[in-house]
Order: C-alpha cells, then structure tokens, then sequence
C-alpha cells in the first residue's frame, strides 16, 4: 500500500524490485502518478519469472581488461560516461582487486560474488533501524565499483535522503545501492560487472564526500559485512 511520501523507486527497493517491473506489472501508463492508499502488486504475475529479462548493450560485447591500466597509457584518462561505464576503475586502489566470498549457502544466488563498492574506510556501521546499510569514506571523484554481478535498475536522484542514487539487482533475491554519487556511469537495464567501475563519488544530499552503500535481501536491509570479504 502507497504511503505518504512513496515513489516507485522507494518502494522497489523497500520489495526487492525494479520500478519499471512495477510499473509493469499494475499497467501503471504514468510511473509518477501513485496515491497515497493506492494498493500496489510488488511481485510478478503467476507465470512471469523473478528477474527482468537483460537486454544487452553492444558495450558489453567487448572483452573487459581486468589489470589496472598504467599512468600516462592511452585510454587511462576519464572518457565518457557511456564508456566508463564498461571498465573497471583504472586509477586509485581498485576495489574489485579483494578476494571474492560466496554468498551463504541459505542465499543462493548461483554463485554470486561480492566485492567491496569503494576502497575508503566505514565510518558508519550497519544499522538496520537507522543508516540501513554502511557509509565509506573518500575523495570526491574516488571511483564507486559494483559489488557484484547484475543489473542497474535505477539511476537518478528521486529517492530523499539518497542524493545520487544507482541501484544494482542482483538475481531474485538481492538490491545493492550506492548513494551520494558526483557521477553517473551506467544507465539502467545496463548490465554490470563485479568490479566495474559505475560512479564517482560525491556528496550530494549529505554533509561530506562518501558513498552510503545498503545490501537489501528481498527488500529487507541486511548488514553489508556478512557478504562483503574481510578487510
């Protein structure tokens, strides 16, 4: 049920969900026309699968280099942020470059591999009533990495509190968000890899530069440090 202040983005992430597929799936024809009290379906029909059917872009084609590229090496400086969007961080301390950890065997998600978003330290820890997931710190700019394989579902700034805001879904259980970016890299229905780099990271709509990052297990936030690897 909508409640006052809800938008379609908001309650994807609070279900689990793509806006889009929700938007779909109530035969919504204007996405930002929702009433407060207004009962929404959050799952798909009977019959129609879990996980949005990836269309794939002709970026994705292309084979992905996993070695950071050198300093001064054509190509190493910031392009576009549709070609950005395809590599893995090229400057800084890669996150990506951290041992993988399995999902828990109660999570299965077919083997899904999580790395952490951003090289910075925590300097807020998980709190499921309060931040709902975990602040890292760093530089306006710092490169903000997908934490694991999947698809962006959203990418925008309609959720208060979020600022910048991508979400990744990762198969039919799992969100990951990434908030406060300076920069967009990806687009959604894009599909990304673990590791690739998505956005910089900024501070817009908090007091300081850094990325607040939620894992939510079917819609519920769950703490970050119970997928990502030991640091």
């Amino acid at each position: 049920m909508v409640k006052p202040g809800d938008t379609l983005t908001r309650i994807g992430l609070e279900t689990g969900q793509g806006w889009r597929d929700i938007a779909r799936w109530n035969n919504l024809e204007n996405p930002n026309l929702i009433e407060v009290g207004q009962v929404l379906r959050v799952v798909p029909p009977s019959g129609e699968p879990q996980v949005s059917p990836v269309r794939p872009t002709r970026i994705e084609t292309r084979p992905i280099e996993a070695r950071p590229l050198e300093a001064g090496k054509p190509g190493a400086a910031p392009g576009a942020a549709t070609a950005a969007a395809a590599a893995p961080a090229a400057t800084g301390k890669p996150p990506a470059a951290e041992p993988a950890r399995e999902v828990p065997r109660e999570a299965d998600e077919g083997g899904l591999r999580w790395s952490w978003p951003a090289g910075g330290s925590v300097l807020t820890a998980f709190d499921e009533k309060l931040s709902k997931g975990i602040a890292i710190a760093g530089k306006a700019g710092d490169p903000v990495v997908a934490a694991a394989d999947g698809q962006v579902v959203y990418v925008g700034s309609g959720v208060r509190g979020y600022g910048n805001l991508i979400i990744v879904k990762h198969g039919g259980n799992f969100l990951t968000a990434y908030a406060h970016n300076q920069t967009f890299l990806v687009k959604e229905d894009q599909t990304v890899k673990r590791g690739q780099k998505i956005a910089e990271m900024g501070s817009s709509d908090t007091d300081r530069v850094k990325l607040h990052f939620e894992v939510r297990r079917q819609g519920k936030p769950v703490d970050p440090a119970k997928y990502l690897p030991a640091r």
